[in-house]
């Protein structure tokens, strides 16, 4: 008895159609970047980052539900290549907290500047969309966060999530006001302030939570 082929499994010059699914949503995502990132969300259609891909509408509703549901991927992936080159420049940077965090800091603003459809997506375009997509920002920053703190918090210091938000949220205020003003000054003056900005906060949080001498 020949055994059948399920939907699934059933393969198109090599590819199975969950792969040729995975494909089809990753060029969807990568469309909604360069489209969101040149026109901005509220401008871009489906037909627009459909084009963009090279497919059909149809393709865009298999994956998603709708444009808000595609907007929270393509920040998920952003954030994910942002997060993943800032890990990868504290890990070449060595153990020293400072130099690791002036290795992360110049990592972000470089990514910033080097890919900006990517950055306004990141930056701009994911902000008061809906509670839903406000959710998956929210969660994204307290996710950077942590994995920042755990790199370069240290030893012994328990984790202070405000101090976290505090941080995170600084460095992308110097990122909005720094891309605002054409990339100006350069990544090295702009790296060292926000160095300063989360010096001076981990120090007076530090303070706060230090026992006072009897």
């Amino acid at each position: 008895m020949k055994a059948q082929l399920t939907t699934s499994s059933r393969s198109y010059r090599g590819l199975s159609q969950e792969a040729r699914r995975a494909d089809r949503r990753a060029r969807l995502v990568a469309a909604a970047i360069a489209v969101y990132g040149e026109r901005g969300y509220h401008q871009a259609t489906v037909k627009a980052v459909c084009d963009a891909a090279g497919l059909t509408e149809r393709y865009f509703y298999e994956s998603f539900a709708n444009s808000e549901a595609l907007l929270i991927d393509s920040f998920d992936a952003v954030v994910h290549s942002v997060l993943g080159q800032i890990t990868r420049a504290a890990q070449d940077a060595g153990r020293g907290r400072i130099t690791r965090s002036r290795a992360m800091l110049h990592a972000y603003f470089e990514s910033l500047q080097n890919e900006p459809q990517s950055a306004r997506v990141f930056l701009v375009e994911i902000r008061g969309v809906s509670r839903a997509v406000d959710q998956a920002f929210d969660g994204a920053l307290r996710a950077i966060g942590r994995e920042v703190a755990r790199i370069v918090a240290p030893p012994g210091v328990p984790e202070n999530a405000l101090l976290q938000a505090g941080v995170v949220g600084g460095v992308i205020h110097i990122a909005l006001r720094w891309i605002e003003d054409g990339y100006r000054p350069g990544i090295d003056t702009v790296v060292d302030s926000a160095l300063r900005l989360g010096t001076v906060l981990a120090s007076a949080s530090r303070r706060r939570t230090t026992p006072a001498p009897r």
